[in-house]
């Protein structure tokens, strides 16, 4: 296998910000700002955890441009109930979620220490708490955004979905029976015009009206707990997950149970933790162990490609980023795969990050004018764009 580039860090990283403590949420950008979540005084050493009462959440504000921290905020944990186990939570910590930012604030979830709302400026404006629950997988949904609701996924939290209102943190909409779904719901726009909000749990996936929390329409789904985020395009719903990796297509609309007028295809190849990414008619996504990348035609399922990386890395539990006409790959400690954008498998560079042997759980982010953000526990990277 031939690897045409292989830069040296000095020569692709912009800036590296140092990071106050870890975590797995990526960073999120509003016009030169960065924001971006971390966690410190819990569950750090896997020999020696600590007091689960010392856990300590950070919210950042960062210059774009140089990589400055302009303001930093702690959020200390609200109860000494998080429980952690070196199988489950200790792999991507307790800042899991990315923040959802908009012109009105930065929001923010944090689990049983709940949903907050910061001011650009960075006063937290509210706190609402969505469930007391937690589990040895930790908690990492992330809030989105619609109209003047900030939507969460507390299936961990209370088992529910809940729409809270911007201004004040008060509850609009409820809905239960989000059961092991751990990830973060999805709004687009459906055939006929309408919005839909769509989340999978275990054995469905459940669709709702965004504004009111009115059920629409469920399907069939994959039989277990749930990690990746549905991909949409098109109006139509790539849904992977479950151990035993499936990936299914549903057409969205319509009402009621669609099982069988909506699915469009079923594909044995899937993901257990990274969402895929859609380009140019086809999916991709990564396996997340033995650093297996997979291509298919996203009309039929058929796979087009099923490649392993080589080095191949350890465990891939970000999501591919599309930039520049590549896919960005990144493992958990064997950094960065850069493959093209193409349904024949090419792999075009593999950098890793010299002197941070720490992990990189987060998705990359792309920049106005082909720069990347890059998120490990110990840094915040800002990559050149590729030459």
């Amino acid at each position: 296998m031939c690897i045409r580039d292989r830069r040296w860090v000095s020569e692709i990283v912009a800036w590296a910000t140092p990071l106050p403590g870890r975590g797995a949420s990526s960073p999120v950008v509003l016009d030169d700002r960065i924001y971006l979540t971390a966690y410190e005084g819990y569950g750090i050493d896997r020999r020696a955890p600590g007091d689960a009462g010392n856990l300590v959440r950070h919210l950042l504000c960062i210059e774009a441009v140089d990589g400055s921290i302009v303001w930093q905020k702690a959020v200390p944990a609200q109860s000494d109930k998080m429980e952690f186990t070196t199988w489950g939570v200790a792999l991507h910590g307790y800042a899991s979620s990315t923040p959802a930012v908009d012109k009105t604030g930065i929001y923010i979830f944090f689990g049983e220490t709940g949903v907050s709302a910061f001011s650009h400026a960075g006063d937290e404006l509210w706190r609402t708490n969505c469930g007391v629950g937690t589990h040895a997988f930790g908690a990492g949904n992330s809030p989105v955004l619609y109209g003047n609701l900030v939507i969460a996924n507390a299936s961990v939290e209370s088992g529910d979905m809940i729409a809270l209102n911007k201004s004040d943190g008060s509850e609009v909409w409820q809905q239960s029976g989000i059961n092991r779904a751990w990830n973060t719901p999805v709004i687009y726009r459906a055939p006929g015009g309408s919005d839909e909000l769509a989340v999978t749990i275990a054995d469905k996936i459940l669709a709702f009206d965004p504004g009111t929390g009115k059920p629409l329409w469920n399907c069939d789904g994959i039989k277990d707990y749930i990690c990746p985020q549905i991909t949409v395009q098109d109006a139509i719903l790539y849904a992977s997950g479950g151990r035993s990796s499936k990936m299914i297509a549903i057409r969205s609309g319509g009402s009621g149970d669609v099982t069988e007028s909506h699915r469009i295809w079923e594909l044995a190849k899937g993901s257990n933790v990274s969402s895929p990414v859609y380009h140019d008619g086809r999916l991709y996504w990564a396996k997340e162990q033995k650093g297996i990348l997979y291509c298919a035609d996203a009309a039929t399922g058929e796979l087009l490609y099923e490649e392993r990386l080589d080095p191949t890395p350890d465990r891939i539990y970000a999501s591919p980023l599309l930039a520049n006409g590549r896919l960005y790959y990144t493992s958990r400690e064997d950094a960065i795969y850069v493959v093209a954008a193409k349904p024949e498998f090419e792999l075009l560079a593999h950098t890793r990050m010299e002197g941070d042997d720490s992990i990189f759980n987060a998705s990359p982010v792309p920049l106005q004018g082909g720069a990347i953000l890059l998120r490990s526990d110990k840094f915040l990277y800002r990559l050149k764009p590729a030459s």
